[in-house]
């Protein structure tokens, strides 16, 4: 059994069926999503209106970084996964921990990632 249920999962994702297959893929683990959003001023502006226990971060946001989001995500205690065709070479700098899922990846590989990091 999965550790998302009832964990609230915001998801930062500029491909919009990636972002649909994630949905789908967190709700289906008992995940309430928060977004989708698909860039990085409207990630900023949901984390102040919200916490998530969690999150997915694309780091390219339409050739835009994502870092801000990391940054503001470690600033508030919330754990996130990398979703990045990059590798961990292209993780932000001060974010070498976070776990990376190399796109494409499998929906059970993000779930169980998330699951990991709700303990």
């Amino acid at each position: 059994m999965t550790r998302l249920n009832g964990r609230r999962v915001l998801v930062v994702e500029d491909e919009a069926l990636v972002a649909m297959l994630v949905e789908d893929a967190l709700l289906d683990a008992g995940a309430s999503v928060i977004g989708p959003v698909a860039t990085v001023a409207e990630a900023l502006a949901l984390l102040q209106r919200e916490l998530p226990d969690v999150a997915v971060l694309d780091l390219n946001l339409a050739g835009e970084t994502s870092t801000p989001v990391a940054d503001a995500l470690a600033a508030r205690g919330v754990p996130f996964v990398v979703a990045t065709g990059y590798g961990a070479d292209g993780l932000p700098p001060g974010h070498a921990e976070v776990p990376v899922l190399a796109k494409p990846y499998d929906p059970d590989d993000l779930t169980s990632a998330l699951g990991r990091l709700c303990k």
